[in-house]
C-alpha cells in the first residue's frame, strides 16, 4: 500500500535542482517553542528568496525620474543584500550541492543524505541568495523509492509556510518552463 503523503507528493509540482543540501538527526520531536522559531526563519528565508526570484514589472515611463530612482535603490538593495550574505557565509560551511525535488509535503533525496538509522530528521536547504540562511524542514523517513532515492515527507509545517513553499516551487517551475521554451525557440 501506498503512503498518503507520496501519493500527495507525486501528485504535486516539485521543485528540482541543485542545492546545497544536509540532514541532520532529530532523536526527539521538536519543542513548541523550537518550531515557532524555525517557522519564523523559514518564513524569513521564503520571503527573502520571493524578492530575489520576483520578476520586476517595468514602468510605463522607463526615462521618469521617479522610475530611475526605483531602479537606482533596486541597484543598491541588491549590492547591500549580497554583501550581508557574504558576511553571513564567512564562518559558514555550506554542504556540497546536491539534485533534490521537493514540494510543500515532501522530498526526495539521495539516501546518502539521511542520517543511517534514523526515522526522523531536520533537512536543510541552502539556495542561492541566501546561502548562510537555510530552509529548515522536520521530515520523516517514509521510503526506499529506488537505489538512489529516499522520500521523506515534511512534519511540523504550519499552513502559511506550506502556502509560502508551494509559491516557491510554482515560481521555480515557472521559470525552467519559460527557460525551456526559450532555447527551444
Amino acid at each position: 500500500m501506498q503512503d498518503p503523503s507520496w501519493l500527495a507528493f507525486s501528485e504535486r509540482v516539485t521543485y528540482e535542482d541543485g542545492l546545497h543540501v544536509s540532514c541532520a538527526a532529530l532523536p526527539q520531536p521538536l519543542g513548541d517553542l523550537q518550531l515557532s522559531a524555525m517557522r519564523e526563519r523559514n518564513l524569513s528565508v521564503l520571503n527573502t528568496l520571493a524578492v530575489f526570484t520576483e520578476r520586476r514589472v517595468e514602468a510605463l515611463d522607463e526615462e521618469g525620474p521617479v522610475s530611475q530612482d526605483i531602479l537606482r535603490l533596486d541597484s543598491k538593495l541588491n549590492v547591500l543584500m549580497a554583501m550581508l550574505d557574504q558576511l553571513l557565509r564567512r564562518d559558514t560551511e555550506l554542504p556540497p550541492r546536491q539534485t533534490v525535488s521537493f514540494n510543500a509535503v515532501g522530498a526526495l533525496l539521495s539516501p546518502s543524505l539521511w542520517p543511517a538509522g534514523q526515522s526522523h530528521g531536520l533537512l536543510r536547504l541552502h539556495f542561492d541568495g541566501c546561502l548562510a540562511l537555510p530552509l529548515e524542514l522536520p521530515a520523516r523517513l517514509v521510503q526506499e523509492r529506488d537505489g538512489d532515492h529516499i522520500f521523506v515527507a515534511f512534519e511540523s509545517i504550519d499552513e502559511v509556510t506550506c502556502d509560502a513553499l508551494e509559491r516557491l516551487v510554482f515560481r521555480h517551475h515557472r521559470r525552467k518552463v519559460a527557460g525551456r521554451r526559450l532555447t527551444a525557440s
